[in-house]
């Protein structure tokens, strides 16, 4: 049975993509959860203006994105968080975090799908967060400061 899903879904595929799923599984597992619809010639048009919708919405978010690099490129951020006597955090950091400091900082609005970092964010200190948007890219500083 082809069917358009919904969601992502594990093992199966993203978002919006047309997949050839056994009935049973369709019938008794996706469909009643909500993940994925019939491929019906009607949903797979509509489906179409969906993607070109998502692909236009994200495309401007990018445009935003990218003109706002030059006021995040070289700054330091700061993070006060609480370690042990080693100066290990007693949480890691994750990239959600920083985007939600960085929007708290300069109301810019980076989603932490953008961001990447050379090791995980264990320890007190500085650490080179790098933002990544096409192929624009810019680098700032997070400092953990132990608390």
């Amino acid at each position: 049975m082809k069917v358009i899903l919904n969601a992502d879904v594990a093992k199966l595929g993203k978002k919006y993509e047309v997949k050839d799923v056994s009935d049973g599984h369709a019938l008794n597992m996706l469909i009643p959860k909500g993940l994925v619809e019939v491929a019906t010639p009607a949903s797979l048009k509509s489906l179409e203006s969906k993607k070109a919708a998502v692909q236009a919405s994200q495309k401007r978010m990018e445009e935003v994105i990218v003109k706002n690099l030059k006021a995040i490129h070289g700054k330091v951020f700061e993070m006060t968080q609480k370690v042990n006597e080693k100066g290990h955090l007693f949480a890691a950091i994750h990239l959600d975090q920083v985007s939600a400091l960085i929007k708290a900082k300069t109301q810019v609005e980076l989603p932490a799908t953008y961001l990447t970092v050379a090791k995980p964010i264990k320890e007190a200190g500085d650490h080179e967060v790098t933002v990544t948007v096409g192929k624009e890219s810019a680098t700032f500083t997070l400092k953990v400061i132990a608390e």
